[in-house]
């Protein structure tokens, strides 16, 4: 949360660090091992801070030491503004630094220049990962008193290899928070917002002379965050995404929300019989995996995986059959819904999840059966091995058997 603070920007910045994600952190992580003292914050420049960590106006290797160590903090943990505050006020009487400006104005620039750049940088290793041909701007910032340019290339549709990528890719400028998503076809830029028909101008990287950055962007701030280390970030979130269940479970909370949009090429593929291999949908919350832990059950990992099979099989066709089949715009959201369900409960008799999610008419039921053996490629994860709509009454009548056991939610 951003306490009092009426200029923090409170929505998708602050999220970030709420449900850090594996390549997120990893990014941060590469560079601690690079304390940068400096005077002023142009005496890192660019790509430079991929690989580096500074914070204006620190010489003092321990006082920066101790900075970069509150940074990590609020990068894998998720802490808050306030929290954050609290380690630089500490930092501060402890080394006596006299930093330059008001206190909330820069930790607020701390904080959320961190924030927005590891966030992009590790979208970045995940879009290169998943081989996305086409990269989405999206427009996130203040809806009162939004950017003229930022707001006029939300919905920018283009190819991954595009050179307006190497200086526009967010953020833009300091606070920016606009982002990037990814999307394997044109109809599913759609999906996300995208324009693939929106032209560029064609002045688009003409150099504003007051800035040195094409016209729209800050001073400093005309790069992509995360290019010279992709591969470096890739690598390291592979080791972060094999942590236990539980920690994987709180870095993967924010997974849903940036698979959302391969999921649904996945769909598409799958649909059309081009894809026959299972996908990631999202992440067990860590709620649930200590629930699994205390009935004698310790998930190997957290992540979600279904099967092409239960959008186009037998199953399938018997709940179609029967009238209770997921709608085409129940299983496009499916990692969004995820994100809230309306109860969660587990099965006594087999030890599944079950996920009761928000719907239109009956909601939308998944049973997750975990640590499902994989053979092609060989390894564990969580599987849903069911999807239907049923009635609630037979989730009420289940319950009160005592096959089901609520677990957090309720059952209307």
């Amino acid at each position: 949360m951003a306490g009092n603070d009426p200029d923090f920007p409170s929505s998708r910045l602050q999220a970030v660090f709420k449900r850090p994600f594996a390549e997120q952190v990893a990014f941060f992580r590469g560079k601690l091992g690079n304390l940068i003292p400096t005077e002023r914050w142009t005496d890192v420049w660019k790509s430079q801070h991929d690989t580096g960590f500074m914070v204006a106006g620190a010489m003092k290797a321990d006082l920066l030491a101790d900075l970069a160590a509150a940074v990590d903090r609020i990068e894998a943990e998720g802490k808050s503004i306030d929290a954050f505050r609290k380690d630089f006020d500490a930092i501060v009487e402890r080394h006596g630094w006299a930093y330059r400006g008001e206190r909330n104005w820069r930790t607020r620039v701390i904080y959320a220049t961190n924030a927005s750049t590891s966030y992009a940088a590790g979208r970045l290793a995940q879009l290169r990962e998943g081989n996305f041909r086409f990269w989405i701007y999206r427009h996130s910032d203040s809806v009162l008193h939004p950017r003229p340019l930022h707001l006029a290339w939300d919905g920018l549709t283009l190819p991954a290899d595009d050179p307006f990528w190497k200086t526009h890719a967010p953020p833009n400028g300091w606070g920016c928070r606009c982002y990037l998503l990814g999307a394997r076809s044109e109809a599913g830029a759609g999906r996300l917002g995208g324009d693939p028909d929106k032209p560029v101008d064609p002045s688009w990287n003409e150099i504003d002379p007051k800035t040195g950055e094409p016209v729209g962007i800050d001073k400093g701030w005309g790069y992509m965050p995360g290019e010279t280390v992709v591969d470096t970030v890739r690598q390291m979130a592979r080791k972060i995404e094999k942590l236990p269940a539980l920690l994987g479970a709180r870095l993967g909370g924010d997974i849903s929300r940036h698979i959302a949009g391969g999921f649904r090429s996945w769909l598409d593929e799958v649909r059309t019989g081009r894809r026959h291999d299972s996908a990631l949908v999202g992440t067990l919350h860590r709620y649930d995996v200590a629930e699994l832990i205390v009935r004698g059950y310790s998930p190997e990992s957290a992540e979600i995986l279904v099967k092409p099979g239960l959008i186009l099989g037998p199953k399938a066709k018997r709940h179609a059959d029967a009238g209770d089949a997921l709608s085409d715009s129940q299983w496009d959201t499916l990692p969004e819904r995820l994100l809230d369900p309306i109860a969660v409960l587990f099965d006594r008799k087999n030890g599944s999840l079950i996920y009761v999610l928000p719907g239109e008419d009956r909601a939308p039921q998944l049973a997750i059966r975990t640590d499902v053996q994989f053979k092609k490629p060989k390894t564990t994860s969580n599987l849903i091995v069911s999807a239907y709509r049923p009635k609630m009454d037979d989730l009420r009548q289940r319950i009160a058997r005592g096959d089901l056991e609520l677990l957090r939610g309720k059952i209307e």
